[in-house]
């Protein structure tokens, strides 16, 4: 079975499955962040799956943490950013953007709320900046207002309007590295072919980067349409058209050429935490059926994209570091992920 077959079977078991595939109630963690509305859609994928309550709520805001509210004159509204500052902030530091996944970070599914992102920076020397809106954008430039997401001018906040504010807020160093995941995963490699000179580093976990071929359309309907509720059309106009091959980072990857590349997925096969004593499955078999049917589908899907991305990066003559291992689409594999890759995300900012 192709990995377009498999992403289709996983679209019709979350939109029209049994109820064992349906979303279940979450509760939002204890200090964290205001829930702000976001379109109603099924359930597709474990990036916004926290279960009962989540594993890390925020810490209460301190010297480390700062929340900003900064002004988008593209889209017509202020923008919520998370910033986890280093310890000792006397000198100019370099910066992260870490982007969260398909929810945006208006929900609990966020770097903040389902891994040890806190404490993971606190001793790193590293401002890291989170976007904590942008729900199934795909972080991009919409072609048109959508009547569901509205306006949509994604890269030219994230590459244009965001970086001023902070380099000047921050007192940064003017090196950035930029990282997501799921959704995010596919925007961050968008995003640096977009803006080529702004970022040093760009680490992609479980991201779909190929974005014009049926496979990936079919990814980014599934998110924008199947949970968002929106039209695709109305992000890079007609399929097949012109903007989706401008927008997709397999035809434009000649311009991740003299970055440092760390590019992982999971196999869609079980690992070591999809397990029925897991984290989010509590015992639940209706959970990890989820997890492995559902999870582990579309991280199936991602694998063939990301070993897509790395057979035309090495035809292109282009390094870059990729890592597989067993595992579905899921919030501890992205820990785990990020941990790895920090090393060389650090090395590449000059840390």
């Amino acid at each position: 079975m192709t990995a377009a077959a498999v992403l289709a079977a996983v679209m019709i078991l979350s939109v029209g499955g049994p109820a064992a595939m349906a979303e279940p109630s979450t509760t939002p963690p204890k200090n964290a962040a205001p829930q702000q509305h976001t379109p109603p859609g099924p359930r597709t994928d474990q990036e916004a799956n926290p279960g009962e309550g989540s594993p890390y709520p925020v810490a209460p805001k301190g010297k480390q943490i700062l929340d900003l509210s900064v002004p988008s004159e593209s889209m017509g509204r202020s923008i919520p950013i998370r910033v986890l500052l280093p310890a000792d902030t006397s000198k100019p530091r370099p910066t992260l953007y870490l982007l969260n996944g398909a929810g945006g970070g208006e929900g609990t599914g966020t770097w903040f709320a389902q891994t040890d992102v806190v404490n993971f920076f606190a001793d790193k020397n590293v401002n890291v900046v989170v976007p904590m809106s942008g729900a199934y954008s795909y972080y991009t430039d919409w072609q048109k207002p959508d009547p569901v997401l509205g306006r949509n001018k994604w890269t030219t906040f994230l590459t244009k309007e965001l970086p001023p504010v902070i380099d000047k807020r921050l007192n940064t160093t003017k090196v950035n590295g930029i990282a997501g995941i799921s959704m995010a995963g596919t925007s961050v490699l968008g995003l640096a072919e977009s803006a080529p000179d702004l970022y040093r580093s760009v680490a992609s976990y479980s991201g779909c980067a190929e974005t014009s071929s049926p496979l990936g359309q079919l990814y980014i309907r599934l998110v924008v349409e199947g949970r968002g509720g929106a039209n695709t059309t109305n992000m890079w106009g007609p399929y097949g058209g012109p903007g989706w091959r401008a927008n997709d980072p397999i035809v434009q990857a000649g311009k991740l050429r003299g970055k440092s590349l760390y590019i992982s997925s999971g196999t869609g096969q079980s690992g070591p935490y999809d397990k029925l004593d897991g984290r989010d499955i509590g015992g639940d078999l209706n959970k990890l059926v989820d997890r492995v049917l559902v999870g582990g589908g579309i991280e199936a899907a991602t694998h063939q994209c990301t070993v897509n991305l790395q057979n035309r990066l090495r035809g292109l003559g282009i390094p870059a570091t990729f890592e597989y291992s067993p595992g579905t689409h899921t919030w501890e594999y992205w820990q785990d992920q990020l941990h790895r890759s920090w090393p060389q995300i650090a090395r590449s900012l000059g840390e």
